[in-house]
């Protein structure tokens, strides 16, 4: 059973299996077909999912077409077509094919990589990646066009101030808010399409709604353009889609419809109008004009929208936290395994900052024998009830079950308290004051300051330094241990991102709580 979401990838799929003489069924109502007579079937999951009844037979391998829209969640339609063909034969097999392995909102769509390390979460949609060929490869390999990215400097669009809902999506209205006040924008931008597209064989505009598409084609030559969006109907849309890809017209704008399915090797040029936090759904974007084709050299790709992607470093799995950050190398302090996370790096060349949580290397049970990943965490919170290391997103703890506390309402507490006061902590310094006693201030970006004090001969004392600052030194340095306060190197240590302090009739503020790792809704300082 081969499986996608739309009938264009189910029609192409099946047309390509039949080059080779070989016979299959098709099951999309969208083609007006529902076939399961062949050993096998190429279905469309919507067709399937509202047919389950019709899926009585033993199938040993489903294929899903783009699987990164695989959810995970029983009620949705692919989970529902596995599990009903699982009844048949409970050792169904699943394999996934993507150029983009990874999903906004979840991560990488699988747990472990055939190399030997962990990019996933746990319940990721699939167990393993059992072979990739990375974009650059492709490209340099001449399996796919390169890509000509062009910054030019004309206005270009800033949906930065607009905010998204969880699933990173940005709310219609906002965008059209948005656009009405650059109209002067979208139709300088439309002239610099035609300039660049003089030379150019087939144009594809991404539009960011259907408003703002409409008034780009009204820019555009009205006997070269065409408009596909959501309501189009079907007929027209395969009639529009045909034209163009017959060279009949030369501009295609679409909004949120032509990003997957559709197949136009001529495409050379690939304007992007529109904003996504996706870096799934960006490279699904440019991918429409990085089809082979006779006489093409490469395909311009111009982003209005300041979408901040890197076509080659998805895999980092996220979008870039900031725009001067790049894909550096987290050597594990653990095993040793060297992990790409998205960091900065000083004019050296040297790892200054990074972003990653938790080490991707696998390690072998010494007991059983079975892959488990490293355990060692870069960022974590701490459980205060045994003290295990978690997530920083955690609200369990993984070791001892326990819910764990919120940072926000630590924090909310302490600012609706007189008594209390709230550092947002930019950094820190430490001087020793007397004989193996460290003192440690914290500065808030206001100006303010607290310290604390840490005496190293005493082991308690020692331990709670080691416990806050030792494995969290800074671009994923060896675990520091210190025997004495001259061992202490103050530029590797992490300054926490808040800190609490209460007033104290005799010794004033007096430190109640650090929160290290912040993950949460209350701004933190640049430490930068």
């Amino acid at each position: 059973m081969v499986l996608t979401h739309v009938k264009e990838l189910v029609e192409q799929n099946a047309q390509k299996y039949e080059s080779y003489g070989l016979t299959a069924s098709v099951f999309s109502a969208g083609l007006n077909k529902k076939e399961l007579d062949q050993q096998v079937t190429f279905a469309s999951v919507q067709s399937l999912a509202r047919n389950l009844d019709k899926l009585n037979t033993f199938y040993s391998l489903i294929i899903i077409d783009e699987c990164h829209r695989v959810s995970t969640a029983q009620d949705s339609q692919y989970m529902q077509v596995i599990s009903c063909l699982k009844r048949y034969n409970p050792k169904l097999m699943l394999l996934g094919l993507t150029a983009t392995p990874y999903r906004l909102g979840h991560g990488w769509i699988y747990r472990e990589h055939y190399h030997g390390f962990i990019r996933g979460e746990e319940g990721s949609p699939f167990a393993k990646c059992i072979y990739e060929l990375p974009l650059r490869y492709m490209i340099s390999n001449q399996y796919l066009t390169p890509p000509n990215k062009l910054d030019p400097a004309i206005e270009h669009y800033d949906f930065s101030s607009l905010a998204t809902d969880s699933l990173g999506r940005y709310s219609e209205s906002d965008m059209n808010n948005l656009l009405n006040s650059h109209t002067r924008a979208t139709k300088s931008i439309i002239e610099h399409i035609l300039v660049q597209a003089e030379s150019r064989r087939g144009v594809m505009i991404f539009a960011a709604t259907v408003m703002h598409a409409k008034e780009i084609v009204s820019y555009l030559p009205v006997n070269e353009t065409e408009l596909v969006i959501g309501d189009t109907e079907n007929k027209q849309r395969d009639n529009i889609i045909a034209r163009f890809k017959s060279k009949e017209i030369k501009f295609l704008v679409n909004v949120s419809v032509l990003t997957t399915g559709f197949d136009a090797p001529h495409v050379d040029f690939i304007a992007i109008l529109r904003p996504t936090e996706s870096v799934s759904l960006y490279q699904q974007i440019v991918g429409r004009g990085l089809r082979l084709d006779e006489g093409k050299d490469d395909c311009l790709i111009i982003d209005y929208a300041g979408n901040d992607f890197d076509l080659f470093h998805p895999e980092v799995g996220a979008k870039k936290p900031n725009s001067d950050s790049e894909p550096v190398q987290v050597l594990c302090p653990g095993c040793g395994f060297a992990n790409t996370f998205w960091g900065k790096l000083d004019e050296q060349g040297k790892v200054v900052e990074h972003y990653g949580r938790r080490c991707q290397g696998v390690l072998e049970d010494e007991v059983d024998g079975e892959s488990m990943q490293c355990d060692f965490r870069f960022k974590f919170k701490e459980c205060s009830h045994c003290g295990a290391e978690n997530d920083i997103a955690a609200r369990q703890c993984h070791s001892c079950g326990e819910i764990m506390a919120d940072p926000d309402d630590k924090l909310r507490d302490a600012l609706n308290l007189k008594s209390a006061l709230v550092l947002r902590c930019c950094g820190m310094t430490a001087e020793v004051i007397k004989p193996q006693v460290l003192k440690v201030t914290y500065f808030d970006e206001d100006g303010a300051d607290v310290s604390e004090v840490y005496d190293f001969t005493n082991k308690g004392s020692r331990y709670y330094f080691h416990r806050n600052f030792a494995k969290r030194l800074k671009s994923g340095s060896a675990v520091g241990e210190w025997k004495n306060v001259e061992e202490v190197n103050i530029t590797l240590l992490s300054p926490p991102d808040f800190v609490i302090a209460k007033q104290h009739k005799k010794y004033g503020w007096q430190i109640s709580d650090k929160l290290f790792d912040y993950d949460g809704s209350y701004r933190v300082a640049d430490k930068s």
